[in-house]
């Protein structure tokens, strides 16, 4: 379980893909630890889950290798130091504002004399051998930038001897500098936001520790990296759940897959034929750009569809109902 891999990443300044659990169950931590995450942050603030189903997943994920956060609810030592004995190698701590809570929360996660924390590591003793002399240098300490106050006090958090990193949640922190003016959500590209996130990164690099934030996928994952975070949240659980949901019935309810027919098989046969006749001018001149788009042959479409009638239901002329006709297609 030890030496923790996110540590030695952001030694070594490789960046962190971190996936993150709303899901109370095992079996689905199970499949987001066998995906290839770097690490996996269980959501004990915002996550539909305690702290029993916390310990299942725990165990769950303990085959895969992959690191095991918590975001714990609040800066509270009992929740805190319970997560670290059932096994967590680090602690997410929302809503610290000033130097003074971080030192406290830094407090609860270490051991006498970097800390308060209690000795009874229940489950940790058993999944990581000798875990008492590695603990205070191993466990992740990372407080998360969400308010107005916090981001006043940004240099001297990041600055707090026991922290190890700083995370950045977009929404609250949306909301926080901006009063409730912008609506929350991640990915932020006003320019007033990003120039905040880009400034806790920046904090955070001159403290000589770590900079985190909560993205919306790949994407804006790799931009983030890109300014220079070292850890970047690209997926939830629940997230995937519901878009891979809604996606699999979408595509399962366009004409193509009810038809059964492959609708790029059919324009490349419509485009190589060659013949002219019934569909006319009109639908000649949206096929042919259309053509184009998709590579495909140079030459005019053949108009005879009446082989494919139960299949072509959209007006033809209509070039957007052809694109969308060619893209229901794998």
């Amino acid at each position: 379980m030890f030496p923790n891999k996110v540590k030695q990443a952001w030694a070594e300044g490789r960046p962190v893909i971190n996936g993150w659990l709303g899901i109370g169950n095992p079996f689905v931590a199970e499949i987001m630890a066998a995906a290839g995450f770097d690490s996996l942050t269980i959501d004990a603030q915002h996550g539909f889950l305690d702290y029993s189903d916390a310990c299942a997943m725990l165990q769950a994920m303990r085959a895969s290798g992959v690191t095991p956060l918590a975001r714990v609810p609040w800066r509270e030592p009992g929740a805190i130091m319970k997560l670290l004995d059932a096994g967590v190698q680090g602690i997410i701590c929302p809503m610290v504002n000033t130097a003074e809570e971080a030192a406290e929360f830094a407090s609860y996660c270490r051991y006498p004399p970097h800390g308060t924390r209690s000795f009874g590591p229940t489950r940790v003793n058993f999944a990581t051998p000798n875990y008492y002399a590695q603990a205070n240098d191993e466990v992740l300490v990372i407080a998360m930038i969400e308010t107005q106050e916090a981001f006043d006090n940004l240099d001297a958090i990041c600055a707090t001897p026991g922290i190890d990193g700083v995370y950045i949640g977009p929404a609250d922190l949306t909301l926080g500098l901006s009063n409730g003016a912008l609506p929350p959500g991640q990915d932020r590209e006003e320019p007033e936001m990003v120039a905040a996130i880009q400034r806790i990164q920046a904090a955070a690099a001159k403290a000589g520790i770590g900079a985190a934030i909560h993205t919306g996928g790949p994407d804006y994952a790799a931009k983030a990296i890109g300014w220079g975070f070292n850890m970047a949240t690209i997926a939830a659980d629940t997230t995937l759940l519901t878009s891979g949901s809604k996606a699999v019935v979408a595509e399962a309810r366009q004409p193509t897959h009810r038809a059964g027919i492959d609708p790029l098989a059919l324009l490349q046969r419509l485009l190589i034929t060659g013949a002219a006749g019934a569909l006319g001018n009109v639908a000649r001149d949206h096929l042919a750009p259309l053509a184009t788009e998709l590579r495909l042959s140079d030459i005019e479409p053949v108009i005879d569809l009446r082989p494919h009638e139960q299949f072509v239901q959209a007006d033809l002329g209509d070039a957007q109902a052809m694109r969308d006709l060619v893209q229901g297609c794998d």
